[in-house]
Protein backbone atom coordinates (compact mmCIF):
# COMPACT_ATOMS: atom_id res chain seq x y z
CA UNK A 1 0.00 0.00 0.00
CA UNK A 2 1.57 3.38 -0.98
CA UNK A 3 1.34 5.94 2.12
CA UNK A 4 -0.26 8.37 0.01
CA UNK A 5 -3.45 6.35 -0.53
CA UNK A 6 -3.30 5.37 3.25
CA UNK A 7 -6.38 6.16 5.71
CA UNK A 8 -4.36 8.40 8.26
CA UNK A 9 -5.03 9.14 12.03
CA UNK A 10 -3.11 11.41 14.42
CA UNK A 11 -2.77 11.41 17.51
CA UNK A 12 -1.48 14.26 19.84
CA UNK A 13 1.08 12.90 22.67
CA UNK A 14 3.64 14.63 25.19
CA UNK A 15 4.00 17.46 22.40
CA UNK A 16 4.63 14.86 19.60
CA UNK A 17 2.18 13.54 16.73
CA UNK A 18 1.64 10.04 16.36
CA UNK A 19 0.10 9.04 12.48
CA UNK A 20 -1.01 5.88 11.97
CA UNK A 21 -2.50 4.00 9.24
CA UNK A 22 -4.13 0.65 8.75
CA UNK A 23 -4.63 -1.38 5.86
CA UNK A 24 -5.24 -4.76 4.03
CA UNK A 25 -1.95 -7.42 4.87
CA UNK A 26 -2.99 -8.85 2.15
CA UNK A 27 -5.59 -7.08 -0.25
CA UNK A 28 -7.50 -9.34 -2.59
CA UNK A 29 -6.72 -9.37 -6.02
CA UNK A 30 -8.94 -8.40 -8.58
CA UNK A 31 -11.13 -10.64 -9.29
CA UNK A 32 -10.84 -12.79 -5.87
CA UNK A 33 -13.20 -12.89 -3.11
CA UNK A 34 -11.34 -11.86 0.31
CA UNK A 35 -11.53 -15.35 2.51
CA UNK A 36 -11.17 -14.51 6.28
CA UNK A 37 -7.66 -15.22 6.08
CA UNK A 38 -6.76 -12.63 3.87
CA UNK A 39 -8.70 -10.03 6.35
CA UNK A 40 -5.83 -9.57 8.68
CA UNK A 41 -4.98 -6.18 9.07
CA UNK A 42 -1.18 -4.28 9.99
CA UNK A 43 -0.27 -0.92 9.69
CA UNK A 44 2.57 1.87 9.55
CA UNK A 45 3.00 5.23 11.16
CA UNK A 46 5.78 7.37 12.30
CA UNK A 47 6.48 10.28 15.27
CA UNK A 48 6.97 13.77 14.34
CA UNK A 49 6.65 17.33 16.05
CA UNK A 50 3.54 19.27 15.54
CA UNK A 51 3.38 20.69 11.53
CA UNK A 52 6.70 18.69 10.71
CA UNK A 53 7.21 17.08 7.21
CA UNK A 54 7.31 13.54 7.38
CA UNK A 55 8.73 13.49 3.37
CA UNK A 56 11.69 15.49 4.89
CA UNK A 57 14.41 13.30 6.04
CA UNK A 58 15.52 13.42 10.38
CA UNK A 59 11.42 14.80 10.55
CA UNK A 60 10.06 12.08 11.35
CA UNK A 61 10.68 9.04 13.46
CA UNK A 62 9.01 5.78 11.01
CA UNK A 63 7.77 3.08 12.37
CA UNK A 64 6.07 -0.90 11.23
CA UNK A 65 5.15 -4.07 12.88
CA UNK A 66 8.33 -6.75 12.89
CA UNK A 67 8.05 -9.58 10.67
CA UNK A 68 4.47 -11.61 10.60
CA UNK A 69 2.17 -9.86 13.08
CA UNK A 70 -0.85 -9.03 11.86
CA UNK A 71 -4.32 -7.42 13.61
CA UNK A 72 -8.19 -8.84 13.28
CA UNK A 73 -9.36 -5.26 12.40
CA UNK A 74 -8.54 -2.01 11.54
CA UNK A 75 -9.23 -0.72 15.11
CA UNK A 76 -7.28 -3.28 16.61
CA UNK A 77 -4.30 -2.40 14.50
CA UNK A 78 -4.60 1.20 15.32
CA UNK A 79 -4.62 0.63 18.66
CA UNK A 80 -1.17 -1.58 18.77
CA UNK A 81 0.15 1.44 16.41
CA UNK A 82 -0.70 4.06 18.82
CA UNK A 83 0.85 2.03 21.72
CA UNK A 84 4.55 1.75 19.16
CA UNK A 85 4.17 5.33 18.57
CA UNK A 86 3.62 6.33 22.62
CA UNK A 87 6.73 3.68 23.69
CA UNK A 88 8.86 5.73 21.17
CA UNK A 89 7.88 9.28 22.48
CA UNK A 90 8.50 7.63 26.09
CA UNK A 91 12.08 6.48 25.12
CA UNK A 92 10.86 2.78 26.16
CA UNK A 93 10.50 1.54 22.58
CA UNK A 94 13.87 -1.27 22.06
CA UNK A 95 14.82 0.52 18.63
CA UNK A 96 13.35 3.94 18.22
CA UNK A 97 13.13 6.90 19.98
CA UNK A 98 12.27 10.61 19.38
CA UNK A 99 15.91 11.90 20.54
CA UNK A 100 17.33 12.77 17.24
CA UNK A 101 14.30 14.94 16.88
CA UNK A 102 14.58 16.51 20.15
CA UNK A 103 18.40 17.24 19.48
CA UNK A 104 18.21 17.66 15.58
CA UNK A 105 15.84 20.84 17.02
CA UNK A 106 13.42 19.71 13.98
Amino acid sequence: MADQTAAWQMVEYEGFEIHVAPFLKNPPSEGHTPTAANQRYTYIGYVCHPGADPAIPGHAVPFHPDGEESFAGEDEAVYEAVHVGRSIVEGTHPDLTVLPLVTGGV
